[in-house]
């Protein structure tokens, strides 16, 4: 079955930076766009960004732009999620998904499988 494995949660200092990663396994990875969304208490899942299936377009929700950044490797069937100049804001529960579409979307009932989520907690 399809399984996306996100690692590289953790804590870290305001300012500081993280990479998590997303290790997808039963399907055929390149053939899919791939997107990070993130949660935060009480709040709504959250875009924040999508890689198309080759890796050639990325777009990122403005409240990260500039700071983040979304590269995959799709001989690792993995897909990463670079994380600059954090913010306590940026303090969610994030997970990778896997569409079908060659770019992806900003909208979460349009990704076919999620992961499991990994915590990232961001202190001051």
């Amino acid at each position: 079955q399809v399984q996306l494995v996100e690692s590289g949660g953790g804590l870290v200092q305001a300012g500081g930076s993280l990479r998590l990663s997303c290790a997808a396994s039963g399907l055929t990875f390149s053939t899919y766009a791939m997107g990070w969304f993130r949660q935060a208490p009480g709040k709504e899942r959250e875009f924040v960004g999508r890689i198309s299936r080759s890796g050639g377009s990325t777009i990122y929700a403005d409240s990260v732009k500039g700071r983040f950044s979304i590269s995959r490797d799709n001989a690792k069937n993995t897909v990463y999620l670079q994380m600059n100049s954090l913010k306590r804001e940026d303090t969610a529960v994030y997970y990778c998904a896997a569409d079908r579409g060659v770019f992806g979307s900003s909208y979460y009932n349009e990704y076919d499988y999620w992961g499991q989520g990994t915590q990232v907690t961001v202190s001051s």
